[in-house]
This record gives C-alpha cells, structure tokens and sequence, in this order.
C-alpha cells in the first residue's frame, strides 16, 4: 500500500482518492470537464462525520404461512354458576399422634386445610358437572384422659375428600371447565361420632372433620365465528346421548 502524506491524509505516492478540483474549486477532472454533479457523499470536501443522509428501515415482516379464512375460533360461554363443596371424613382416636386415650375428653379440635395444595379432577356429563378431590389438613386435638387433670395435644395430617355434582343444563362431554381457585367458608368438628374399624367394631372414640369451600365453575365452549357473525359448533355432535353410561378412573392426587 501506499503512504499517505502528512499533507494530504487522502493524497498517496500513487495519486489522489479525489482530484484536484475536488479539494479547491473547479471541475473534477475525471469525470469531464463540465462536471459539476453534486457527490451522494463529500467524503472530499465535507469536513462533517457523514454528509448522506440515510434512511434505514427493517425489512417487513411476513407471516410464516398466510391465513386462508376470515373465520376465528373462540370460547363461547355456556353457563357460570356458584357452587359449594364439602369435604369430610371421620378418624378415629387411633389415627392420631399420640393416641388419642379412648373416653378421654375432647377440649378443642383445630383444622388447618391447605388451598394450594388442593388436588381437583372435573368431567362433565350431559346437563352435569361432576367435581372431586382431596384438599390436605393438620388436624390438632387438645384431650384431657379419663382421670386425668392436665390436657395433651394430638395431631395428624392427612387429606380430606371432596365431590360435588352440579345440575349444569346445557352442558356436554368436550365441552371445557373454568375453575378459580377454592375459598374456604367454613371448618367443622364433632366428637363422638360412630366409626367402624377395620374389624368391624363399632366405636364413638372419633372426630368428624367437615370443610365446606366454595368456588364458581364455567362452562365453554369452541365455536367458530364467520365475518358475518354466524355461529357454528366445532363438534356439532357432542351433545348426543350415549348408549353406555360414562366410565371414568381419575388420577390419584
């Protein structure tokens, strides 16, 4: 490569990047004698970091495949209903830890369920919504034994069942279920109730834990919708009755 001057940084051994016109006045001498066209850029004579003037622009965007249908799909809103569940179960004193001492006296019985980690299966039968579940608690018992002056604290932990089915007419099998999560409305607790054990005996020595929460279910539906407003069924035969009653195993929490 050449050496620029210390006169001229664009002037080499080799000649100039631009002509002798185009550092003074004149006519650039390469390109004729008359011409005087203006340069899209005075890299010569502009002194300026950049004298173009450039407007830059993304490149449009394109869809990966174009839609062929002026038709959407949507959730149409069959019906909304609040509802509540009860989950109950009864223990027996054995259950708890320590053992409870049968015939003792029951002081205080405190539940503490757990709403998040509340385990909900939901189906949907022809006009009905059927909801089960297992919602988990720390059972406490304060109990006083029988001749006993001072009371003593038991506890167990454990889940409580849950099921509701709702009258929902309209509703279908492949039709979906909205669920917000549960609210607990009230907690109840009854010593003395009958318990069967294993063996068969029947005994009072248990506790009956009752939990009611309550929630609203909504039921949708997909349905496509034309330009003009039209409304048609996705799957126009949902709603048909079947010769066999629905059979459904529901996972395990």
């Amino acid at each position: 490569m050449g050496n620029f001057s210390k006169k001229n940084p664009m002037q080499s051994n080799w000649g100039s990047a631009c002509s002798d016109s185009d550092w003074g006045s004149g006519n650039d001498s390469r390109f004729g004698h008359d011409s005087k066209s203006k340069k899209s850029c005075n890299v010569c004579k502009s002194h300026d970091v950049s004298a173009c003037n450039c407007n830059f622009r993304a490149p449009a965007r394109q869809l990966a495949a174009p839609l062929n249908s002026d038709c959407v799909l949507i959730n149409s809103v069959v019906g909304s209903k609040a509802i509540q569940k009860v989950a109950e179960a009864t223990f027996p004193f054995t259950a708890f830890t320590p053992v409870i001492t049968p015939l003792s006296t029951i002081n205080n019985v405190a539940v503490a369920p757990n709403l998040a980690g509340v385990t909900r299966n939901t189906r949907i039968l022809r006009d009905k919504v059927v909801n089960i579940g297992l919602i988990p608690v720390v059972i406490t018992v304060t109990f006083t034994p029988p001749g006993a002056t001072a009371p003593l604290t038991a506890t167990l932990m454990t889940s409580l069942p849950f099921q509701e089915h709702t009258d929902f007419p309209g509703a279908c099998p492949e039709d979906m279920v909205v669920e917000p999560p549960l609210t607990l409305e009230g907690i109840f607790a009854q010593p003395g109730v009958p318990f069967v054990g294993g063996t068969g005996v029947v005994t009072t020595d248990a506790i009956l834990v009752k939990i009611v929460l309550r929630t609203t279910i909504t039921v949708t539906r997909q349905v496509i919708v034309d330009s003009h407003g039209g409304i048609c069924d996705v799957n126009e035969r949902r709603c048909e009755t079947t010769t066999n009653p629905t059979t459904d195993t529901l996972p395990a929490p």
